[in-house]
């Protein structure tokens, strides 16, 4: 495994749509590996191929629940979605931002795990927000698109 360079507002690559992934081989088995060790080594709870160069329809991520753990999630498909919910976010692709942003409370996820089975992933509250945030990446779409209201910290002088 390795640790990618995480692409910066900016870089072009992170406006486009990604392609689909015709076949679970290895590299991208290598790539999802890789993207994991990425998003944690950066303290974040999700990642997009875009996000490390890379255009394929393939999004990690990890909710830090009790329960999911690292999910790997090849062409993942937004199949339903409905409820509202706003909150913080921010994105290993844009530093030191922070914004509100309104995303769906609940979406239900049709995607190919890493062994290429088809899983559906019912979805609500935080990790529906990481999915949508996520699946936006793949189509070229940044949470900042969507904020409704920049964060502003104070950064206290010591």
């Amino acid at each position: 495994m390795a640790i990618r360079n995480i692409r910066i507002e900016g870089d072009p690559i992170l406006r486009k749509e990604c392609r689909e992934v015709p076949k679970v081989t290895e590299r991208i088995k290598v790539l999802l590996d890789d993207m994991g060790e990425t998003m944690y080594q950066a303290d974040g709870v999700g990642l997009a191929a875009p996000q490390v160069g890379i255009l394929k329809r393939v999004i990690v991520v990890d909710p830090h629940d009790e329960v999911t753990g690292l999910v790997k999630l090849i062409n993942p498909e937004i199949i339903e979605a409905d409820g509202e919910q706003v909150g913080v976010e921010g994105c290993l692709s844009i530093p030191n931002f922070n914004a509100t942003v309104k995303r769906p409370e609940h979406v239900k996820v049709k995607y190919l795990d890493e062994n290429g089975k088809e899983q559906i992933w019912d979805a609500h509250g935080f990790p529906a927000v990481i999915l949508s945030h996520e699946i936006d990446h793949l189509n070229g779409v940044l949470f900042r698109d969507k904020y409704i209201e920049e964060i502003s910290y104070e950064v206290e002088n010591a």
